[in-house]
């Protein structure tokens, strides 16, 4: 039985979504159906308003409201660190450590030849610019520990330390209540070569 074409192009929406099939596109839409008019009307609302309002900073490129940003315009942070992250949601992860104090730049993506993506397509060639400021003395890569991350963090490690800043990499390794026996062999390397003196 085919579906009234309203209720199907809203399965179609859904379907756009990552990792939304066509089981839990059919769900979402008839619990749309289900949900009062008022509710319906407000989600919609805020789909539309998040797409119109929200942009990216002209300074680090994290998304935000208002240009530059709220972290780039704080004066209290360490203007002199700026941590390289892959995505937007990267820095909300960092900001809700409490524990970085510094600025960001988000590169969108990382370098992947199988998938066309080199270091033009993502903000590696505005991170350079960026790192003109004298102020600068320090680039922290945070991107995720994956092939892609390890190269974008290798290929930007290259690229700036000819400059004379310091450049380090975020540690990866085993997680808290994490087993030996489960961790694969890269993040046992990755955890040796991250160990610290107690």
């Amino acid at each position: 039985m085919q579906y009234p074409t309203p209720i199907s192009k809203l399965i179609d929406g859904f379907m756009k979504l990552p990792g939304v099939g066509p089981k839990t596109a059919s769900r979402l839409a008839f619990y749309v159906l289900d949900m009062k008019e008022d509710d319906v009307l407000e989600f919609a609302k805020s789909l539309v308003n998040a797409k119109r309002e929200l942009t990216y900073c002209s300074v680090c490129h994290h998304i935000t409201d208002v240009d530059p940003c709220r972290i780039c315009e704080d004066k209290e942070r360490d203007q002199s660190v700026v941590c390289v992250v892959q995505d937007a949601k990267d820095v909300i992860a960092m900001e809700k450590m409490r524990e970085y104090g510094g600025l960001y730049h988000v590169l969108h993506g990382a370098i992947s030849p199988m998938d066309g993506v080199g270091p033009e397509d993502i903000n590696i060639p505005d991170l350079i610019k960026r790192l003109q400021d004298d102020q600068i003395q320090e680039v922290i890569i945070a991107t995720n520990p994956t092939i892609e991350g390890e190269a974008t963090a290798m290929y930007i490690s290259r690229l700036i330390k000819p400059t004379g800043i310091k450049v380090t990499r975020i540690a990866h390794g085993l997680p808290i209540g994490g087993d030996l026996e489960y961790a694969d062999e890269v993040t046992l390397s990755k955890a040796m070569e991250g160990r610290r003196e107690l």
